[in-house]
């Protein structure tokens, strides 16, 4: 007799290579372990690399740094923010004499991301362009870092949280604003690590909230806890935000409803009966006190070297300087409150989802010779545009994904609701404003939560493991083509991202729509 033929799987069973892979590397304790440090580290110096090389370039104040490289190391010598003569931005670049006087001048901006400025200049000095932006290079690497750990954690998948983080490290408008010294990036930092902080804390959290009734001894309203360091440590981050740019309040007060809504929906799975008005009226004060009393005292920390001072502006307004302080507070409402001048570059909220009007950081008055007679050097915060778009129709696949869920009262995944309040934070206030005088790059701070965005709908167009063989074999081919398109895109902007000089026709193919000139 002859030995039986084994059958093979039907071929929906039928594991792809890749798949095959994946799951011999992630259920291998060695190989998971490796890739759960090594995933991140290469996701990391990827983004290091792209923002750190050749950071002097250009040699000269670019954009806004006219105003917070210099007031940068006005707070380095004098403790606040003095007065510039004439000439200051020529005396940067040749260190001639610096004209500051220590007269306080009217600055608009709380001074923290100033003082991150001024750390990096205290290293090589007022006319190193290096030192000038070495802080928002340092802290525009580690938010590709951080954007790694919110996507693990939201996901529980290396894969996912390595995509979100690559999609960051390559993405111009990240890249642009990390090797410039504005006050954006550091913003977007403690955003992030505020909301990394947040996701611990919830994760920590609920477990308490959801335990059996022998460990909650009030059932009508559940337990209140006050033991959440985690949400302190959020408030001390969101209050960093706030002590960056004002804009920083929205996200304080984004992800503070947020840490409400998932107490009360917590208390409502662990059946605590008055589960709104618990999470609301008992455990909500509470909160409110762990976040925003730690966020106010980073503030106002923040403020250190003006209080201790009496040469800043509005410091002689009182004699008690809280009050002082306060005075100032006002003024600079009153300044943005106020602000609607016309500017070249100014583009209004409606219009960045379609990305129709970047903002031209510098442009080379003398490139360097590029090989042909019409050289031009450009930085542009245009973002990667494959990046950038697909992002904005991931995040209404996210909507479209929770709204079915509400309607068919399915468990809500956390990575479709987490990154919509990242983005509802950092978008939708500036869609109030819609006279004032406001710039596309101010997107970098939704970047994070776009990326993040994207990230779970390409998971979602790879496919699940129970999918049939053709629809995860096509989903991961789909996939893979994309990212391997993005990069390409990114390579091919990089050069308008950095200030290299290229032939003029070359850099009108970058210029996809007559904003972006």
């Amino acid at each position: 007799m002859t030995a039986p033929v084994p059958l093979l799987p039907a071929p929906e069973e039928r594991p792809t290579r890749y798949g095959q892979l994946r799951d011999r590397i992630l259920q291998d304790p060695d190989w998971g372990r490796m890739l759960r440090w090594f995933a991140p580290l290469v996701v990391t110096v990827v983004a290091a690399v792209l923002r750190l090389v050749n950071l002097g370039h250009p040699h000269q104040l670019a954009f806004d740094e006219t105003y917070y490289v210099k007031d940068a190391w006005s707070l380095w010598t004098l403790g606040y923010e003095g007065t510039w003569g004439e000439n200051a931005n020529e005396a940067f670049i040749t260190l001639q004499q610096l004209p500051l006087a220590d007269n306080g001048s009217f600055v608009v901006h709380p001074p923290l991301g100033k003082w991150l400025i001024a750390l990096g200049m205290s290293i090589g000095g007022p006319d190193n362009t290096v030192g000038w932006r070495l802080a928002t290079a340092l802290l525009g690497t580690a938010t590709v870092l951080l954007v790694y750990l919110v996507a693990r954690r939201l996901t529980g998948s290396i894969v996912v949280a390595t995509v979100a983080g690559s999609l960051l490290a390559i993405d111009g408008l990240s890249i642009v604003l990390s090797r410039t010294a504005l006050l954006d990036g550091p913003l977007t930092f403690f955003i992030v690590l505020g909301a990394l902080f947040i996701l611990i804390d919830r994760d920590r959290t609920i477990p308490l909230l959801e335990r059996p009734d022998a460990d909650s001894p009030e059932p009508l309203w559940g337990r209140v806890l006050w033991r959440r360091p985690w949400l302190i440590a959020a408030g001390v981050a969101l209050g960093a935000a706030c002590a960056v740019k004002w804009s920083g309040l929205y996200a304080l007060a984004a992800f503070g409803l947020y840490v409400v809504v998932t107490d009360a929906l917590a208390r409502r799975r662990a059946g605590v009966v008055l589960w709104p008005s618990a999470a609301a009226f008992r455990q909500g004060p509470v909160s409110f006190v762990l976040l925003v009393l730690p966020a106010f005292a980073t503030y106002l920390v923040s403020w250190t070297g003006w209080l201790v001072t009496d040469g800043g502006y509005s410091r002689d307004s009182d004699p008690n300087p809280f009050i002082a302080l306060w005075n100032y507070h006002r003024a600079i409402l009153n300044f943005h409150v106020g602000l609607n001048s016309g500017h070249p570059y100014a583009s209004p909220a409606w219009e960045w989802p379609l990305l129709l009007r970047p903002t031209a950081v510098w442009v080379g008055t003398d490139p360097a010779p590029c090989g042909v007679d019409h050289c031009i050097a450009v930085i542009s915060t245009i973002p990667n545009p494959l990046i950038w778009y697909a992002s904005i129709a991931a995040a209404g696949y996210l909507v479209y994904r929770l709204v079915r869920a509400w309607i068919a009262r399915r468990p809500i995944d956390p990575a479709l609701t987490f990154p919509l309040v990242g983005l509802a934070a950092t978008y939708i206030p500036w869609l109030m404003f819609p006279e004032r005088t406001i710039f596309q790059f101010y997107t970098v701070a939704m970047a994070p939560f776009l990326a993040i965005a994207l990230a779970v709908a390409l998971r979602a167009i790879a496919g699940r493991r129970d999918d049939p063989l053709h629809r995860r074999q096509a989903g991961e081919r789909t996939v893979m083509v994309f990212l391997a398109v993005v990069v390409l895109v990114s390579a091919f902007y990089y050069p308008v991202w950095t200030g290299v000089s290229v032939p003029y026709d070359f850099w009108l193919l970058h210029n996809w729509l007559p904003g972006w000139v």
